[in-house]
């Protein structure tokens, strides 16, 4: 986690305008040694102005104790050491005030400003003084060392600070804005984090009802013909044995058929989780891809045949002729092959609609239509009123879900879907799908 200025700025800790204790001591401390010194330059400054002795050493700790207010009223620093400079003191309150004004916030002109006050003050003072002393015989040196002292001097106490202050700001404020962008960083991440979560989410409802989807297609056309079967089985057991005795044979098949298409969906499931734990990295749409795969072709390893194509539509309606209904199969166009997955949708959009047959529609005539088309292939399932025996008989669920697992599956195709009652009181499912 960074620290940005404004945490610094609600974790202070130090009195007054401090941030931080430590702060508050160093500047103290500078303040205290400032005075110090003030007071030390006092006493000749009280001699060559003709004051008492006290009072240049009080005016010598007043001043120098200025220092304790850089970080607040930086300004006022400088202000009061260009003041006392003809004095000859507040050498060290002058320089750490250059430093902390170069180093703070403040416009460039006004330390720009600042500092030149204090770089002409100084250079001033000591051209006086130098001169002052090669006058009275300090000093036996030529004209020359009065301007290259007075400069050198000058220089040499106003330039360090400012040079110094002005690198420390820069590098305070990049430093400050590295905070800013990384904590800007981290909440992008988090913020793209929580959309990844939503996303994952969404992708996880998907993968849910696809795979809700791929097991009713699977399960509800065999388990409701298997229904059937068995109602007409409880039907016929006494009066004709050996249609009974047929009965149950499609029965069994019905059920091992079931069996196997749960199996090929377990196992494909079964394999892509223990591919993505090998790869350890376990892809959020591979149980959605396993259970489409289920559904749709066998598990290569196992070798089992592929998934329902059109031309199984022949086994699918003998299957529904075989328990009871009266269903018809045309076929218009010449049959071409199509990709997978659209085979796949077309076979299970007329298997929904023969299962709500005989879910809702028991003993009605059906007819089953496939046309082949240039650009896509289109089907519909249309049954008659139903007669006398209901599904009622043989109490077959409806779960609600088919027809809405038929739009999807067509819609993702890019396919159109529609489906209701007709005018002769009896229901027709129609789908066109694009052939590529």
């Amino acid at each position: 986690m960074t620290t940005t200025g404004e945490h610094h700025a609600t974790a202070a800790e130090g009195p007054w305008w401090w941030a931080r204790r430590r702060s508050a001591v160093l500047d103290v401390g500078l303040a205290v040694v400032s005075a110090v010194e003030c007071a030390v330059e006092g006493v000749p400054f009280a001699r060559d102005a003709g004051i008492p002795l006290g009072a240049g050493i009080v005016f010598g700790l007043l001043a120098g104790s200025v220092l304790v207010l850089r970080r607040r009223w930086p300004i006022a620093v400088v202000l009061v050491s260009i003041a006392i400079t003809p004095a000859q003191m507040g050498f060290l309150m002058g320089i750490v005030g250059l430093y902390t004004l170069a180093a703070s916030e403040l416009p460039r002109r006004i330390i720009g400003s600042l500092a030149g006050m204090s770089l002409v003050g100084t250079l001033i003072v000591t051209f006086v003084r130098v001169r002052q002393d090669m006058a009275r015989g300090d000093l036996t040196l030529g004209d020359w060392f009065v301007p290259f002292a007075s400069i050198t001097t000058s220089l040499g106490l106003t330039a360090p600070p400012v040079l110094l202050g002005l690198y420390v700001g820069a590098r305070r404020r990049l430093m400050e804005s590295l905070r800013e962008r990384a904590d800007s960083l981290e909440r992008e991440l988090q913020l793209l984090a929580e959309r990844a979560e939503e996303r994952a989410e969404w992708a996880r409802g998907e993968e849910r009802t696809r795979i809700a989807r791929e097991m009713h297609d699977v399960v509800a056309h065999r388990v409701s013909l298997m229904v059937v079967h068995a109602a007409a089985l409880q039907a016929v057991a006494r009066k004709d044995p050996e249609k009974a005795v047929r009965n149950a044979a499609l029965v069994g098949d019905m059920g091992r058929q079931a069996l196997t298409e749960l199996r090929e969906m377990l196992g494909v499931l079964r394999s892509g989780e223990t591919g993505a734990a090998r790869r350890e990295s376990v892809p959020l749409a591979a149980v959605g891809v396993a259970a489409a795969a289920a559904a749709s072709r066998a598990v290569e390893d196992g070798g089992v045949a592929d998934g329902p194509c059109l031309s199984d539509l022949d086994v699918l309606v003998g299957q529904s002729a075989a328990a009871g209904m009266v269903v018809e199969l045309s076929v218009e166009g010449e049959s071409r092959g199509y990709a997978a997955e659209i085979e796949q949708t077309a076979f299970r959009v007329v298997q929904e609609a023969l299962t709500n047959v005989h879910k809702h529609a028991a003993g009605a005539k059906t007819r089953v239509r496939l046309a082949h088309r240039g650009a896509e292939v289109a089907m519909q399932v249309e049954n008659e009123p139903p007669g006398e025996v209901s599904a009622a008989s043989a109490r077959l669920p409806s779960g609600g879900n088919g027809l809405v697992g038929m739009r999807e599956r067509v819609l993702a195709l890019g396919g159109v879907f529609v489906s209701g009652p007709t005018e002769a009181g009896g229901f027709r499912v129609s789908a066109v799908i694009p052939a590529s």
